[in-house]
């Protein structure tokens, strides 16, 4: 028989180990045998194994240095990881692999400072749309597609494309941006979206509609799809008021290991780590 789609993983890392080389700033002043000797290398994941199905959120949670970033920016294949390996659609993900070219085409991501992610001399309208005009012919859009797609992105993350599309990102707030970044995130249709701290740099105020539209993307509010036809989500929070909101399961790292993994009603109603535990008491201080 076979499984149904949304009981297998859409992407999947598994037993993933990965090092940086360590800097030394003093490396010249210790002689030109130095120059030629292999860096040390410090390891930041040590056996980091997870998983995300389609119409499913996982939140990657912990501390500072704890490898979140490593790891999600692994499992979309823009980083190398030692060893360990990355399967999405059931595929290997490796340079030049067939599994490789459809993550990077079905994925996208929503980073930390949107600001930083718009380009400030182009309008709303042109940003949404640019991931659109990359690949319109691979996606079979006519040219008037491409504007009607860009609407639509825009009212999913309810912004009115009468008032924003000619704006640019100085004429935006804060949450407006990062509404934009979404928008220009999901425009065309992604399977999977890594949101890396979508909500720090955003005021209080702001962040109950950037929460309310990241649920409706990853839960398929008003699309009528089906949960397999739903993009996955993977977010990377230390708040734990988001995590406990649109998360459906939680991966806790710490120092490069998992501490533990599960749903998230078990993980922050009944933890089994220490760690865990104190992120909850802190959180919640």
């Amino acid at each position: 028989m076979t499984e149904p789609i949304q009981s297998r993983p859409l992407l999947a890392a598994r037993h993933i180990d990965a090092s940086f080389a360590s800097r030394d700033m003093h490396a010249g002043l210790r002689g030109l045998t130095r120059l030629f000797a292999r860096p040390a290398r410090r390891q930041v994941l040590f056996d980091v194994s997870a998983e995300v199905r389609a119409g499913e959120c996982l939140a990657v949670i912990g501390a500072s240095g704890s490898g979140k970033t490593t790891l999600t920016r692994i499992m979309l294949g823009l980083g190398a990881a030692d060893s360990g390996e990355i399967a999405y659609r059931g595929e290997p993900v490796s340079h030049g692999s067939a599994g490789m070219r459809a993550l990077r085409a079905e994925s996208s991501i929503v980073f930390q400072d949107p600001y930083g992610s718009l380009d400030p001399r182009w309008t709303v309208e042109r940003s949404v749309s640019e991931p659109l005009w990359l690949r319109r012919r691979a996606l079979g859009y006519a040219f008037d597609e491409v504007g009607a797609k860009t609407v639509q992105a825009l009212a999913r993350v309810g912004l009115d494309p009468r008032e924003f599309l000619n704006r640019y990102p100085c004429d935006l707030s804060g949450g407006q941006a990062q509404r934009v970044a979404i928008a220009r995130a999901i425009v065309n249709e992604p399977k999977v979206i890594l949101a890396d701290e979508p909500m720090s740099a955003i005021d209080v105020a702001a962040r109950v509609r950037i929460l309310e539209t990241l649920q409706s993307i990853v839960h398929g509010s008003g699309t009528g799809g089906g949960r397999g036809d739903r993009p996955a989500l993977i977010v990377v929070s230390h708040d734990l008021g988001v995590v406990q909101h649109i998360a459906d399961r939680i991966l806790v790292l710490h120092d490069g290991r998992v501490e533990e993994t599960g749903p998230t009603a078990q993980v922050l109603g009944s933890p089994r780590s220490d760690y865990t535990r104190r992120l909850i008491e802190a959180a919640s201080l």
